[in-house]
């Protein structure tokens, strides 16, 4: 099975070419007022429009009300939502958009109680457990903490770099990765020849 790679953290349309160009299955946009990553509905708005044939583009939000989401899916057509925040499967479905649901791992985290309760998502993205932080921290987690026999698609996160996807994917076998500061030269200004190496140590893995 192929492996499907996708880039977050996009806010330059270098960046977004970068990914396409290399490979990428999808882009990602920040939503987020916290994060470094963040871009407006505006800017999305003509990042997404740049988005080529084939290439999923997915807007990420942490806990927004749900007239900020419809703000930006009214400027910005998004193909998928991803959830990193305390929302309910009603929260994420509300929008009639196909959603991934986020679950920050640790020893503690039922994986197999996510999978029951957000089973209209279309994956779950597993990343890890920081207190404070929703995401994004690019620290790796435990990858034996993964049942085996989680029954929605995972997609693996937190602390992916062009050195350890390959074995991550190996070791997990997951429906697709999802990289943001490991291939980056500063916050929110992505590395091409790292999105190059990503993206091809994946796909060889896989």
């Amino acid at each position: 099975m192929a492996v499907r790679v996708k880039i977050c953290g996009i806010t330059r349309l270098q960046d977004l070419y970068d990914a396409c160009d290399a490979g990428a299955d999808a882009v990602g946009f920040v939503f987020y007022e916290k994060s470094p990553r963040r871009v407006s509905a505006e800017a999305a708005a003509v990042l997404v429009r740049a988005v080529p044939p084939f290439v999923q583009s997915v807007g990420l939000f942490v806990n927004a009300a749900p007239a900020f989401v419809e703000q930006v899916l009214q400027a910005a057509s998004l193909d998928v939502l991803q959830f990193h925040g305390d929302e309910t499967p009603a929260d994420c479905a509300r929008f009639g958009r196909p959603y991934i649901k986020a679950v920050r791992v640790d020893g503690a985290t039922d994986l197999l109680k996510y999978a029951a309760d957000f089973d209209a998502a279309r994956g779950l993205l597993l990343d890890a457990f920081v207190p404070g932080v929703p995401g994004g921290t690019g620290e790796c987690f435990d990858w034996r903490l993964i049942p085996a026999n989680l029954p929605r698609p995972v997609i693996l996160s937190g602390g992916l770099t062009p050195d350890n996807v390959a074995e991550a994917i190996r070791h997990v076998r997951p429906w697709a990765v999802d990289v943001s500061s490991g291939v980056e030269i500063s916050k929110g200004i992505k590395d091409a020849r790292k999105i190059a190496q990503f993206i091809a140590k994946a796909k060889e893995a896989s």
